[in-house]
């Protein structure tokens, strides 16, 4: 006689189950703790709905942590991720190394072509993207229009550093908790160094001269300096050294802020009633310039993920990739979160689109703000370099933030302006020469 042994209904499922987690692939994604990030993380069973075979494992870091991580990671060939959320500083350097895997084949749907043009050459080596974009950014002066017009004032069209310095004044209002200006302190060569690089162009002033040569000891960065200081010290809110984007943000949202100079991106955010005390309250205008200069300093950065070639699981991760940076995404997000929310600054059907347009304020100068950043040409004199809020070597970096560790003690009164700008000046000669420059 032949016995069969049947497995019970329970050990069949228990199989199955096993089974189907032993075929799942676990990519490991690296992102930066910043807003649309988050949003992406909790639509992620969106996507676990449509690939069921890949699990998406997440590390998610507050910005400058976020940076130093991945960098020693993938020059080490650490192999820890899976996919990286990189800016378009890292991105063409990295490439270059042969550090990050080319974005081809991305879908029939995934419409290469419609993503803006200044946002892809960023991500664009030797004629193919080394990374995709999530959201881009340039930089905007965000207000509150109701203080503005408590006092007295009007916003102009191209409003200059001075009105800047007039209309914090006479926002500020200390005893309610109202600052009239708030602005990044926190250092980092994406922190700090974004906006006073930026801002530093707006004023005429430059990194390097034509021969590599630090300019900090220049006029131009003695007066963004002694500006930037003035405005913070004595209109902006206690403990600003240690605020960035997101500290910035939740002040402004707070009702704490009359100005705030950063991305453009945080223009959703502000204007978002769910999120925002004062998102009907909220004007736009462009970035400052110097009086009669022209300069915005607009910057141009661009959250992005890149797949790097340590990866094992290069195809799993490239699903993950195509899906968050594509069309379907930004339908997605606009059909749980309305279309307001949609990742900024990547695509050009999104600034055609006219029921964006129609509940977007900040859209058109959005979109203005990225066209007008010219990183090919950041600053008024003639420079050995592209970058807008950066300079696009690979010391950067280490230098960037090396200096923004001067300009956030000044800010925290533990320095003078000149004793930070002296600083600069002598750190940055050291490591430029250090490392070759002028190079041949």
């Amino acid at each position: 006689m032949t016995v069969i042994f049947r497995p019970l209904a329970g050990a069949s499922l228990l199989l199955a189950l096993m089974g189907s987690a032993s075929a799942q692939t676990t990519i490991t994604v690296a992102t930066v703790n910043n807003g649309d990030m988050i949003r992406m993380q909790r639509l992620t069973p969106e996507f676990n709905a449509l690939h069921p075979d890949i699990k998406v494992n997440w590390v998610t870091l507050e910005e400058n942590v976020l940076r130093q991580r991945v960098t020693t990671d993938i020059a080490s060939k650490g192999g820890q991720y899976d996919v990286l959320t990189i800016g378009n500083y890292e991105v063409p350097i990295w490439a270059k190394q042969g550090w990050l895997m080319p974005l081809e084949n991305l879908g029939a749907d995934y419409d290469q072509a419609d993503l803006l043009p200044p946002v892809a050459q960023g991500l664009t080596v030797d004629g193919k993207l080394h990374a995709v974009p999530f959201y881009a950014e340039s930089s905007m002066l965000m207000y509150r229009t109701d203080l503005l017009a408590k006092a007295g004032l009007k916003m102009p069209e191209n409003p200059d550093w001075d009105f800047i310095a007039e209309a914090a004044q006479k926002m500020t209002d200390k005893g309610a908790g109202i600052y009239g200006i708030c602005l990044r302190g926190k250092a980092g060569w994406g922190e700090n160094m974004a906006f006073l690089t930026s801002m530093n162009n707006s004023m005429g002033g430059a990194w390097f001269d034509m021969e590599w040569k630090p300019q900090f000891n220049g006029p131009e960065w003695k007066k963004t300096l002694d500006t930037y200081l003035s405005l913070m010290k004595q209109y902006g809110p206690p403990g600003a050294s240690s605020n960035g984007f997101n500290e910035n943000l939740a002040l402004f949202q707070t009702g704490k802020c009359g100005m705030w100079i950063d991305a453009t991106v945080a223009a959703s955010f502000i204007s978002d009633p769910k999120e925002s005390q004062v998102a009907d309250k909220v004007g736009f205008a462009p970035s400052p310039v110097r009086k009669g200069g022209s300069n915005h300093g607009n910057w141009l950065w661009s959250w992005n993920l890149a797949i790097p070639a340590t990866s094992a699981k290069a195809e799993a991760a490239k699903t993950f990739v195509a899906w968050a940076t594509s069309p379907a995404y930004m339908k997605l997000v606009a059909e749980k979160d309305g279309i307001a929310n949609v990742p900024p600054g990547t695509r050009t059907s999104l600034y055609k689109n006219p029921e964006y347009l129609k509940v977007a304020p900040f859209a058109q100068m959005t979109l203005t703000a990225i066209e007008a950043a010219n990183t090919q040409k950041p600053s008024d004199k003639p420079v050995p370099y592209t970058g807008g809020q950066f300079v696009a070597i690979p010391e950067f970096q280490a230098i960037g933030t090396a200096v923004g560790q001067q300009f956030s003690a000044a800010l925290a009164g533990t320095a003078t302006a000149d004793q930070a700008l002296a600083a600069a000046q002598a750190l940055t000669a050291r490591e430029m020469t250090r490392a070759g420059y002028p190079k041949k």
